[in-house]
């Protein structure tokens, strides 16, 4: 059986395994064990809810490639992958969290009888999904084979989004607009914090009368009053207080391709620092843009960005941002390609950013950010969010 409601055509999946196979055999890897869940999910379509299990796409050299993961995700997997039943294999409950074993055991088993356990084997040492025991037990299981790290090499295949994916990313972009514009609809001093996430979520996962909306891979990070400072701080059932500055960062999520958006929101006075931060960060933005196209660097753009905060006396000790696209939790980032100093990867038309331009202090913190679609000429936002500091009294 093969998949009934792909994301994407079987060329495209087609061109997907044959880009990773040309990198494989550019580092002579023969056979790649991939963990990330949405390295998964874009080479083969696999979806669902089941990456706190053990689970993997096998590449082999030639022909499909393989799903393997618990058995009771056997089912999700048929249901979601391109390619045939024949290709899906499942260990079974007995190596679910036990010490007793672990189910990289039956992988070796499983690469054992395909002839997939010599030659270069290359794994994703360092993600959210494969452990320290995990390769400790493939390479004792697999002795003829040598490991490789391959962390990255599936990511920076993403890089460059396809027409549909970008598609998805603008759609993304629409429901990321309407979660905006519900914050400023409800938000007022004494409303809850919990119950204005409600409203947040329900936007998002509505999304239009065309399309609905996906779970996020990071919760809306909603910090008010000092606690701006912080940057990944979620909520709580506090009331909302006049005076009072929220930032909010959250995304809009169409078949798991996110576009994260920043706004700051001020009930009642605004102090004057925050007004500055708002100067300074749109015409930094501005400065980021205008070197955001084809042939620049993510160092130039970031520059652009850091410079113009500097010369208001401001500084930003992170990076301005760093490539999004299709992801699971815990993060939305691709982990490849940063705004910031002694990145000189060159940017490319297709290429999506998080223009991630918030910085912090110690007792305030400030985000206006842009999801941003490199161009054949310049750029595109994927949201259509007014780019200000918005004061509702």
């Amino acid at each position: 059986m093969v998949a009934s409601k792909l994301n994407f055509s079987l060329e495209e999946y087609r061109t997907r395994l044959s880009k990773t196979r040309s990198e494989m055999q550019r580092r002579g890897i023969d056979t790649l064990i991939v963990s990330e869940p949405a390295n998964m999910a874009w080479l083969t379509g696999h979806d669902g809810w089941s990456f706190y299990n053990h689970q993997a796409i096998i590449v082999p050299p030639e022909g499909e490639p393989i799903w393997w993961g618990r058995c009771s995700d056997e089912s999700g997997a048929k249901r979601t992958v391109y390619f045939s039943d024949e290709s899906v294999f499942s260990y079974a409950d007995k190596y679910v969290q036990t010490p007793v074993c672990h189910p990289m055991e039956d992988l070796c088993t499983l690469l054992v009888n395909r002839k997939l356990d010599k030659g270069v084997i290359g794994v994703e040492k360092d993600n959210y999904y494969f452990s320290v025991l995990a390769l400790e037990t493939l390479v004792a299981g697999l002795p003829n084979a040598k490991f490789v790290d391959a962390t990255v090499l599936v990511n920076w295949q993403r890089a460059i989004k396809s027409p549909q994916e970008i598609e998805y990313m603008r759609r993304a972009g629409q429901i990321v607009t309407l979660m905006h514009e519900r914050i400023l609809e409800k938000m007022e001093p004494g409303m809850r914090k919990c119950d204005l996430v409600a409203e947040i979520y329900d936007a998002a996962l509505r999304g239009t009368p065309q399309f609905g909306g996906d779970y996020p891979s990071a919760q809306p990070m909603l910090p008010s009053g000092v606690e701006t400072s912080a940057c990944h701080l979620t909520w709580d059932d506090q009331p909302l207080r006049n005076n009072e500055a929220t930032y909010f960062e959250i995304a809009g999520v169409y078949k798991r391709y996110h576009v994260p958006t920043a706004r700051t929101v001020v009930l009642g006075k605004v102090p004057q620092k925050f007004l500055d931060a708002e100067k300074a960060t749109l015409e930094g933005m501005e400065a980021g843009l205008e070197l955001a196209k084809p042939g620049a660097t993510c160092e130039d753009w970031g520059l652009a960005f850091f410079d113009h905060l500097e010369k208001y006396g401001l500084e930003k000790t992170t990076r301005a941002g760093y490539s999004v696209g299709l992801s699971y939790p815990p993060d939305w980032g691709e982990h490849t390609m940063s705004l910031r100093r002694g990145d000189k990867t060159v940017l490319e038309p297709r290429m999506i950013f998080h223009f991630m331009t918030g910085f912090w202090y110690d007792d305030w913190g400030f985000e206006i950010t842009e999801t941003v679609l490199i161009t054949p000429n310049g750029n595109e936002c994927l949201s259509n969010v007014p780019r200000k500091l918005f004061v509702k009294c």
